[in-house]
């Protein structure tokens, strides 16, 4: 079976009303079963993909979709990486403290309060401190 065949099968299989569009509810209904979540970035998804501006996907915006993920993949991992060099030992987000250490380590010279303050531009649920997600938003 082709790579385009597959990537058919589950455009026809996510287009739940059969009208040959997936529309935004339907790809969130998906992208929540998939990873537990839904995700925010839907939305998004739909509106930089959509060719002809009628708020869904249609077959060829579905393949562009699938054939990026691939890259985007690569992207996540080489995020994760950059990320990770952010942590300090036992925390699992980027914490002021964290980030100006990392700074300092590529010659930036930073206070607390200014990395609180960088932080606080990308920090989506306001608790002082960068997860992967939020540092996801900040890098693309």
């Amino acid at each position: 079976m082709k790579h385009k065949d597959v990537i058919e099968r589950v455009f026809i299989y996510l287009d739940e009303d059969g009208d040959g569009m997936i529309s935004f509810m339907e790809l969130r209904r998906y992208i929540g079963a998939v990873r537990g979540e839904v995700a925010v970035e839907v939305d998004e998804i739909v509106k930089l993909l959509d060719s002809d501006g009628d708020g869904c996907l249609g077959l060829d915006d579905f393949v562009k979709l699938m054939e990026g993920s691939e890259e985007e993949e690569k992207m996540i991992i080489e995020l994760k990486k950059a990320f990770e060099m952010f942590l300090m030992d036992g925390y699992e987000c980027i914490t002021p403290e964290s980030l100006r250490k990392m700074l300092h380590r590529l010659g930036e010279s930073k206070t607390i309060e200014e990395c609180r303050v960088m932080i606080s531009q990308f920090d989506l649920n306001d608790d002082g401190e960068l997860d992967f997600e939020e540092f996801k938003v900040m890098m693309l």
